[in-house]
């Protein structure tokens, strides 16, 4: 009998996304425990951007590259039911599609897996140009003709200079900045989001599947 054995990956870099919840996302302070908090609106609209600076899948490099989640829940996100779509890099080679597919979609494991178990509509995967830039503490991702999302940190209130930091809110991020919506727009599939003024965080990242 043959043994098969999963492909090792490993990937580094920033993330932030932007929702329609009011800030601060109830999931992430709820009493219920993790994800099990009613969202503001009673639904969750979000879009999450990566930026991989570094990243293996087996022998494929996936440094530089970039992707885009969108994720939409009809209540607590821990009660399931997800509507997910996907945008990957369109730079990235057929190989570097499949690890990145294989990777956010959720079939290799690490934290993406955990997320896969709660979907059920998945709308697809598409190739696009993503942008992530970062201008002082504002981060923008663009998708042109589908997303144009800006945040910024929310300030402080000891100290307006530094912003607001979250430890231990999120299950797949141990450290978050707190931010909001400057603005956002996504328009695809059924879907048309204006999550300007809402909750937004930003964190670096390491994940991997083991």
């Amino acid at each position: 009998m043959t043994t098969q054995t999963a492909t090792r990956w490993r990937i580094t870099g920033e993330y932030f996304e932007n929702c329609n919840c009011d800030v601060v996302c109830p999931c992430e302070v709820s009493a219920q425990g993790p994800l099990m908090a009613r969202p503001d609106q009673g639904h969750c609209d979000v879009v999450l951007a990566f930026r991989l600076d570094e990243g293996r899948y087996g022998d494929t490099d996936l440094s530089g590259l970039n992707v885009a989640l969108v994720w939409m829940t009809p209540g607590p996100m821990g009660e399931g039911n997800w509507t997910a779509a996907a945008y990957l890099d369109e730079r990235a080679s057929t190989e570097q599609q499949e690890a990145l597919g294989a990777i956010f979609g959720g079939a290799a494991g690490g934290p993406p897996g955990a997320v896969a178990a709660l979907v059920t509509n998945f709308l697809g995967v598409k190739a696009a140009p993503i942008t992530y830039e970062t201008d002082g503490q504002q981060r923008r991702a663009l998708i042109p003709g589908i997303l144009d999302m800006t945040i910024a940190p929310v300030p402080g209130s000891a100290n307006p200079n530094e912003p607001v930091i979250k430890r231990n809110a999120h299950p797949f991020f141990p450290e978050l900045t707190q931010a909001y919506g400057l603005q956002m727009r996504y328009t695809d599939y059924d879907f048309t989001w204006d999550n300007t003024g809402k909750c937004a965080d930003f964190s670096s990242f390491t994940w991997s599947n083991g």
